[in-house]
């Protein structure tokens, strides 16, 4: 009887290893698709990815060499001229402090203001949700304007201040929707009524359960809104009048301007011209190094919680 059984049990696991071969050959046809896939998929990456590694090569290579068109892979003529002459500026120093300033302090008190929110709008005995949401949405779709806004800002005396880059936008409005769907999805009711029976209170389940499960949601918003500080400029275009507190992308700006302004109609003519032209490039493609350099250093050490965070919001089946 053993006999039988082990010699059913062979046959059983050969036809197993039988199917599973046969469902690993793929048809020519399988194949040729997949091919396509995977070349369009490279595609996209090469078209991604070659314009940021161009800009990093043409910043250390010889203006002339890029002006030529013969830096395509590897720099050519290596220099750093353009660095030296964007790191003499001490007003870079000054945008990078700003910015790090606006974008930290202004990205924890985001997510000061926005998570808690999130959690009190996802609890379905909190009956005025609907409506406070529906208010929430609506500011998506229409604003005040600028002028509006000038005056309000003037009104409230944060003109020219710190406070007009992290107060007005404490809250946006898109990540406090992805915050209440994901703990309307991803954090069990059961968990709250076990935190009840244990006589937890709404802020005390808050702190010990909701935050240290929500570690992807929330490194995910607060890269959103890092990334969204970082970038500001139109406020210190637009509200800011003293250079000292300029962030670093007005700053950039400034000194874009500048060498724009010496290459520009009134320039002097010949190979100086063409000089000027040459570093004035060169200092351009190290403003855009110097100013993606914290996000790219950044990135690589959230890119798990971004991946997993970005689907959290999505419409679950």
């Amino acid at each position: 009887m053993s006999a039988t059984s082990s010699m059913g049990a062979q046959v059983l696991t050969h036809r197993g290893r039988k199917k599973k071969r046969s469902a690993m050959q793929k048809k020519p046809i399988d194949r040729f698709i997949d091919f396509v896939i995977y070349g369009l998929i490279a595609l996209v990456v090469i078209a991604v990815t070659y314009p940021l590694w161009f800009i990093v090569v043409a910043s250390f290579s010889d203006p002339g060499q890029v002006a030529q068109g013969n830096v395509t892979f590897f720099p050519k003529g290596f220099r750093l001229s353009g660095y030296e002459m964007i790191m003499k500026d001490e007003r870079i120093w000054t945008g990078y402090r700003n910015s790090i300033f606006y974008s930290v302090v202004g990205t924890l008190i985001n997510l000061i203001v926005t998570i808690p929110a999130a959690y009190a709008l996802s609890r379905p005995e909190f009956r005025a949700r609907r409506v406070l949401l529906l208010l929430f949405t609506v500011t998506m779709f229409f604003s005040g304007g600028l002028i509006p806004t000038y005056l309000l800002f003037k009104g409230l005396g944060i003109l020219n201040t710190m406070w007009v880059f992290l107060l007005p936008g404490a809250v946006n409005v898109f990540n406090l929707i992805i915050a209440r769907t994901f703990f309307e999805s991803s954090i069990p009711e059961e968990l709250f009524d076990a935190a009840r029976v244990d006589g937890l209170s709404y802020f005390g389940f808050f702190l010990r359960i909701v935050l240290p499960l929500s570690g992807a949601i929330i490194a995910v918003i607060g890269l959103y809104y890092f990334v969204g500080h970082w970038n500001n400029y139109f406020t210190g275009l637009v509200f800011i009048r003293d250079s000292d507190k300029l962030p670093l992308q007005n700053i950039l700006q400034s000194i874009l301007l500048a060498n724009q302004s010496i290459t520009g109609p009134s320039a002097p003519t010949g190979q100086n011209a063409q000089e000027l032209q040459e570093i004035a490039d060169q200092i351009k493609y190290g403003v855009i190094i110097v100013s993606t350099l914290p996000l790219l250093i950044m990135y690589p050490f959230l890119q798990k919680y971004f991946n997993k965070g970005v689907m959290i919001g999505a419409v679950k089946g």
